[in-house]
């Protein structure tokens, strides 16, 4: 088997992952060498990889383990997924929060851990904790500082900035207003700013989050280049409403941490959308560039 540059998933079959990697594809008109499709066959002039299996949640992990196995194979540098519903996955026995935990598993090496970073143009967020009820989301120093030395060597590594500024987002209202509304920033994130300082990391102090988005949703608006190379969101919609809100049409979904890089576009399944040819490609056309661009970094 020769190789490619990614592997695209078509995603779950009943949602409208085959129309968008179609369209976008399209849009894009890449070599023939550049793109392994995996999945279902399309009426593309790409390669494919034809996943034979009938249950939707079974097809839709099976195509991430073809993906996963053809990384480590060293026929893909990297992949690039479709949308998938988490409750079909569940449906058919295999109990992940998304398609990053599945990535995370079959993988990492050495206990890497996946990380789930949001890109739309300069503006960078990722996320601390991911698909957790609110009640049941909890931070420790050690995972803030791992986490975010993460980050900073894919920015420098990947995104080929010298010396990042990350910008972390309390997690209490007004930043816990010294320990009146919360005591997170007091035991938890300012001591892992201490740590990540001393190690050379330039991160800043927790800032309320409503604050430090208003200033970056400006740059963004602007046309600017964001103020801050990349921003830690301390739970899901703390991170992903602003960015959906300001850039819902570039933002892609990026899993960062294992040595395979991930995109994905920023919508789901859109069950409600599917035939009707209308659902937008542009977050998979991002999708799609940005993996390649990080592949050749």
């Amino acid at each position: 088997m020769k190789k490619y540059k990614i592997a695209i998933t078509t995603g779950d079959k009943k949602g409208i992952g085959k129309e968008l990697v179609v369209k976008a594809l399209k849009n894009l008109n890449l070599r023939n060498d550049d793109v392994l499709i995996i999945g279902e066959k399309l009426d593309l002039n790409y390669d494919f990889f034809e996943i034979d299996e009938k249950d939707n949640g079974k097809f839709c992990y099976k195509s991430l383990e073809k993906a996963c196995s053809f990384a480590k194979q060293g026929l893909i540098e990297g992949i690039v997924t479709a949308p998938v519903s988490k409750e079909e996955l569940y449906k058919s026995g295999y109990f992940y929060n998304g398609q990053t935990e599945v990535l995370e598993k079959l993988l990492s090496i050495n206990n890497q851990k996946a990380q789930m970073l949001f890109i739309a143009d300069s503006l960078r967020v990722m996320l601390l904790t991911r698909h957790l009820p609110l009640k049941e989301i909890e931070l420790s120093v050690e995972d803030v500082v791992f986490k975010t030395e993460i980050l900073n060597n894919f920015l420098i590594q990947k995104c080929k900035i010298e010396k990042p500024l990350i910008a972390l987002c309390a997690f209490n209202p007004h930043a816990g207003e010294n320990g009146i509304l919360g005591r997170e920033e007091i035991e938890i994130l300012n001591p892992a700013v201490k740590i990540l300082i001393s190690k050379g990391i330039n991160v800043l102090n927790p800032m309320s989050a409503d604050s430090l988005f208003a200033k970056v949703g400006k740059d963004y608006l602007e046309g600017k280049k964001v103020r801050y190379d990349a921003i830690l969101a301390c739970y899901h919609d703390q991170g992903l409403c602003p960015v959906k809100a300001l850039a819902m049409d570039k933002a892609v979904n990026t899993t960062i941490g294992l040595d395979v890089i991930r995109t994905s576009p920023s919508s789901g399944t859109a069950y409600d959308i599917v035939g009707k040819n209308i659902a937008d490609p542009q977050s998979m056309v991002e999708a799609i560039k940005l993996a390649i661009n990080l592949c050749n970094n």
